[in-house]
């Protein structure tokens, strides 16, 4: 079967797909920045030495890594709000589930980051009267950052493609936009073409980004 593609009508509404990637920056900038302490509070719960607060961490960590991310989007979006008693909108539900989600790898990640800095240097922190908050702030992070950040790029560009299932649930991300675009054109080998294309321009710049930053940090050749 033969068929004829025109790009025509997608690039005619390139706006609508552009949207769609704002959407998808506001979303995925959100979820980082719950993420991100998020993760680093459950990290040190996790290495806590107090076995209760080590085991909310790990119920935690295991709960949200082995839970489907579309399942916590509908979750939050229909069962939260009447459990809750509160109204949330599609965002909202999208920021929960995803930022939670992402919480949780996060904090694997500042765990491993932490736990792989010499146990020296935590004696060294002590020795010199630092609490242990702030051997981790002042001594242990710094040294770890270095180590984590390509992970974080990485982590950030799943990030990016777990956005894409908030279409589910009504939010304008970009799938969404493809959709309606694919619906008002009758395009959707087109439209989802460039929706790919875009993605790929996307994820394809972070993972080179963390090797470029791997290679500088680590020194790699």
């Amino acid at each position: 079967m033969s068929y004829t593609w025109d790009f025509t009508p997608v690039w005619r509404h390139i706006d609508t797909l552009l949207q769609g990637m704002a959407g998808t920056a506001s979303l995925t900038g959100a979820a980082l920045l719950m993420a991100l302490p998020l993760g680093l509070l459950i990290a040190i719960m996790r290495m806590s030495p107090v076995r209760w607060t080590s085991a909310i961490a790990v119920a935690y960590i295991d709960f949200f890594r082995a839970s489907p991310a579309m399942v916590l989007l509908v979750w939050f979006y229909f069962a939260f709000p009447i459990l809750a008693g509160v109204n949330i909108n599609a965002f909202g539900a999208a920021l929960l589930g995803i930022g939670l989600q992402s919480s949780s790898y996060m904090a694997e990640v500042f765990r491993g980051g932490m736990q792989a800095i010499p146990r020296g240097q935590w004696e060294a922190a002590s020795a010199i009267g630092l609490s242990k908050a702030g051997a981790i702030r002042y001594v242990i992070l710094p040294q770890a950052i270095r180590h984590m950040v390509p992970v974080f790029l990485i982590r950030f560009a799943e990030l990016i493609k777990a956005t894409t299932l908030a279409a589910a649930i009504a939010y304008g991300e970009t799938v969404y936009r493809a959709n309606e675009l694919a619906a008002r054109t009758y395009r959707p080998l087109e439209v989802f073409t460039v929706t790919a294309i875009l993605f790929f321009i996307m994820i394809f710049g972070l993972n080179y980004a963390s090797q470029l930053i791997q290679r500088r940090l680590l020194g790699k050749n």
